[in-house]
């Protein structure tokens, strides 16, 4: 059972973009809980959004899970709708969607957002969060099905962000920086078991380079 619609898009804080998005989803499901997961994704920052999401669908109820961060915004990319987990997924079909899809358990169907009479008229070229994703999300809230939204997508043909990897060599693990937050905390690709397999325990102190710079770094 849907029991909320989550909002992630790159919009910010300073305009009206987010709270058109509301706006439209409560004039369509005025009983729906609405939560923002953020809105300060760097702009057009796909990977970032991706890594968001992923990191925080599991802390959400099942519902249905907007994603707005798309730098070719009116170009030729489709919109779809992704059933994984019994959570509904609509965005770009950009890779946005891609992580917190398989966080959910793997995409089991997916459809491209193409019948029109579910949009917000007139449909602007570079605000589909607004006029295509929070309509649609509404609808769907109040019972419309994802196979109504359009043909299906067969779900290898989704477009998908090459997962964070990490490199275990002799003696050392290479990574990569997934995230940084507002905080300065930075989340690295190389997994808990990585140090593990090193070695490495709570306590010890690490070398860590980042390109030619090296740090002493207690773990």
């Amino acid at each position: 059972m849907t029991s909320v619609i989550t909002l992630l898009t790159d919009y910010g804080l300073e305009d009206g973009y987010v709270a058109a998005c509301h706006g439209v989803i409560a004039g369509i499901a005025p009983g729906a809980r609405v939560i923002d997961v953020c809105h300060l994704v760097p702009s057009g920052d796909v990977r970032r959004g991706a890594a968001i999401l992923a990191q925080t669908i599991p802390y959400l109820p099942v519902g249905i899970h907007i994603g707005a961060v798309d730098p070719s915004a009116g170009g030729a990319r489709r919109a779809v709708a992704v059933e994984a987990g019994g959570r509904v997924f609509i965005g770009p079909d950009n890779g946005l969607l891609s992580w917190a899809v398989h966080a959910s358990g793997g995409a089991e169907a997916a459809y491209a957002i193409s019948n029109d009479e579910h949009f917000l008229r007139p449909v602007s070229p570079t605000f589909h969060g607004r006029d295509v994703f929070s309509p649609v999300a509404g609808r769907l809230y109040g019972g419309l099905r994802p196979s109504d939204l359009g043909p299906e997508v067969p779900v290898g043909r989704l477009v998908t962000l090459p997962s964070p990897t990490s490199l275990l060599r002799e003696g050392s693990v290479e990574g990569e920086v997934v995230s940084v937050d507002r905080y300065g905390n930075t989340q690295l690709s190389i997994a808990v078991g990585d140090l593990h397999a090193l070695g490495v325990r709570v306590g010890d102190t690490l070398g860590v380079w980042l390109g030619r710079r090296q740090l002493s770094l207690p773990y």
